[in-house]
């Protein structure tokens, strides 16, 4: 029985590709994918990014992935090792790198705390992405804020009525109208949202920032294919991971930004 690297290796050279060109075409480093075709998959990355990467480069062989991942997963691998973080600032967005780069090649700044990664959890075969809001938030945004300027301007009427009334009658004395003075409470605003965006296929993660810094809940994980659109709530602080930096930006108030990083990485948006 052929081994992960044979197949993977065999599948290469029956399509006439070399390392370079499909490390071109799957936006993977050339030494990861020898390293696989090698079966040695301790690349000093997680387990989701090797399994991404391992997706990545059998679908791109046109190799059964489910078949692929199987194999792999029953080699029995280690727990990750944790990875220094470093921070960029991109624009508005407040962007915590931890490259997968062993040589460090994309840290700006060098953070005073490290944050070290967080294990994600498996991810069981053909389960469906965390679903979106019952709701568009933005519609509800959109009935709180007329509902309040309609009853603004019905107070509004009703003072003036009110005074009018009141200069109609000389016996009756007359009082200003104040009820147009108070206005009530505003609504709370509508939960905030981003869009991702993938350029290619990518793998995604969105989980929450707890107060320490650690990783908490995940509010979305899956693969988007080209062009594909996922808006995901955007509560607080959360960090964002993806396979492929390059592959993916996000969008927010109709305003697209890159990741701010390539390869496989995490972004943190406050």
């Amino acid at each position: 029985m052929q081994s992960i690297g044979e197949r993977l290796e065999e599948a290469r050279k029956k399509k006439g590709i070399s390392i370079r060109e499909a490390a071109e075409a799957t936006k993977i480093r050339g030494d990861y994918l020898q390293q696989f075709e090698n079966n040695r998959f301790d690349i000093n990355l997680t387990e989701i990014y090797v399994r991404g990467f391992l997706r990545g480069y059998a679908t791109y062989l046109k190799l059964p992935v489910d078949k692929i991942l199987n194999d792999y997963v029953s080699l029995g691998r280690g727990e990750p090792r944790p990875r220094q973080p470093s921070r960029e600032i991109y624009g508005r967005m407040d962007v915590s790198v931890a490259s997968a780069d062993d040589r460090g090649e994309t840290a700006a700044e060098e953070v005073a705390t490290p944050q070290p990664a967080r294990r994600q959890p498996a991810v069981s075969r053909g389960s469906s992405s965390a679903a979106g809001p019952a709701i568009d938030p933005a519609l509800l945004f959109k009935l709180g804020k007329w509902g309040a300027f309609a009853l603004i301007a019905l107070l509004f009427l009703w003072g003036v009525a009110t005074i009018f009334r009141g200069s109609g009658n000389s016996s009756a004395p007359s009082h200003p109208a104040t009820a147009a003075s108070n206005p009530p409470a505003a609504l709370p605003a509508a939960e905030r949202t981003i869009t991702l965006v993938a350029l290619d296929v990518v793998r995604v993660t969105v989980t929450r920032q707890n107060s320490d810094g650690s990783e908490g809940d995940i509010i979305y994980q899956g693969t988007l294919n080209r062009n594909q659109l996922r808006e995901v709530p955007w509560p607080g602080p959360i960090y964002i991971t993806a396979s492929a930096g390059e592959n993916l930006q996000i969008e927010y108030k109709g305003k697209r930004y890159p990741s701010g990083f390539t390869g496989a990485s995490r972004a943190q948006m406050k």
